[in-house]
Formats: structure tokens, sequence, C-alpha cells
């Protein structure tokens, strides 16, 4: 039986799939891994999602969830029925970011995340959404949850992370790629790549939003996904 399994992003855990969750069919058998928030690197991550759901896959991932799905996709790509790939990167780390990252990481070890994490909602959410505290409060309760330690290891993992775009092009199982128009974090033409690299992938912008989708466009991402699952389903395993 194929397995359906949600990658959530840095710091985050079920609660940025809570509007996907909620509507899932439960013959996926769909679960939010925590892989991210365990271990130490991308590579180690991907290993013990394998190693935890053994079987066909369909992996989900968004933002650093997204990483980590491609690289369970390099690490075993017989085993991966289907990849949907939210707002996310292939691309290694650039020197300016990891300048930027490791500054942040020098914030959370101080103590002073929330700081850090307010100034980052701007770029996280799309500008219509900003005045909706209560989405904004939400999605800075969990990732504060996740303390200074999840922040500075999830971080490194990331500046790490290994160029996705050398075996992407040998990926055969469906692909979906999303972004929201307007992403900051993981800008379109990053999803544009991971889509042109992957000559069977279907690729579509989120309008009005940010770099949140699940939590931002639910309705418009939910029967995206659902689309894509029934696609799935409907094919010879």
């Amino acid at each position: 039986m194929t397995q359906l399994v949600l990658l959530p992003g840095l710091a985050c855990d079920d609660r940025m799939w809570q509007h996907q969750l909620a509507v899932l069919p439960a013959a996926w058998q769909p679960t939010v891994t925590d892989v991210h928030a365990r271990h130490d690197s991308i590579p180690t991550m991907a290993e013990a999602l394998l190693a935890r759901h053994p079987g066909p896959l369909v992996l989900c991932g968004a933002s650093m969830g997204g990483i980590v799905a491609m690289e369970v996709a390099r690490q075993a790509p017989q085993r991966i029925r289907g990849l949907a790939l939210l707002g996310t990167n292939a691309r290694p780390e650039t020197p300016d970011m990891r300048q930027l990252r490791e500054a942040a990481i020098g914030f959370f070890e101080q103590g002073r995340a929330l700081e850090v994490l307010r100034l980052n909602v701007p770029l996280a959410f799309h500008a219509s959404r900003l005045q909706d505290t209560a989405l904004t409060q939400h999605y800075l309760d969990f990732v504060m949850e996740a303390g200074a330690g999840q922040l500075v290891r999830q971080n490194r993992a990331i500046i790490t992370r290994p160029d996705a775009r050398l075996h992407l092009p040998q990926l055969r199982c469906p692909l979906l790629v999303l972004c929201g128009d307007a992403d900051q974090l993981t800008p379109p033409e990053c999803s544009e790549e991971i889509a042109a690299l992957v000559p069977h992938a279907e690729f579509e912008l989120v309008p009005a939003c940010g770099h949140m989708l699940t939590m931002e466009r639910p309705e418009i991402v939910n029967p995206r996904l659902l689309r894509w699952l029934d696609t799935l389903a409907a094919r010879p395993q």
C-alpha cells in the first residue's frame, strides 16, 4: 500500500498541513513526518524517512520539506510513486544566503529568535495576508515552539544541503511543482527551474500567495493536490 508522507518546512510541524490533512483521502494514509526535527543533515533526514516508512511512497514537501523529499527521491527512486514540491529550491546554498543564515543562527543562540522571526513574517506571507494576525501568529507560535535548538540545527542542515539539480533530470515518477506567485523566500524561478529539469513535471503558480502556500491558499492548493493524487491513483503501480 502506497503511503502519502507530508514533509513540513523549517521549524514547522503538522500545523502547517492542517488544511490539507482535513481533506486528504484516508486511503492514502497521510502522515506528517518529523525527521527534520530529529536529524542534523538533509541526507540523514532522508535516510530516516525511508527507514520509518517502508514500501512505496508519495511525498509532498514544502520548503525545507521539499529539499528533504528530493533527497529521498535521489536515495530511493524506485520507492517513489509521486513527488509534490511546494515552494522549494533545488539549488545549493549561496554565499550570501549562508552569511544571512549564520547571522540568524547567532541571534537564535542568543535567545533572540522571536526578533528574527517577526522580521521574517513579511517575507513568508503575501502582503495581502499580513493583516491576518491570527494566521501570522499561528505561524510564529509553532515556529517558536520548535525552539532555538531546532532553528539552529535545521538552518545548518539547509546551509549544507546537496545540489538536487544534479539528479532531478533522472526523476521518473510524476512530479507536481507549486509555488506562490509572490514567494520571496523561494522565488518562482526556483520552482520553474525544478519543473524545467523534469520533462514530465506539472508546474503551477498560486496567485496572490507567498511562501506559506499550504496555510495561505488552501482553497487553491487542496483541489490541485487532490486532482494530482487522483491521477496517481489511476496509474498502474
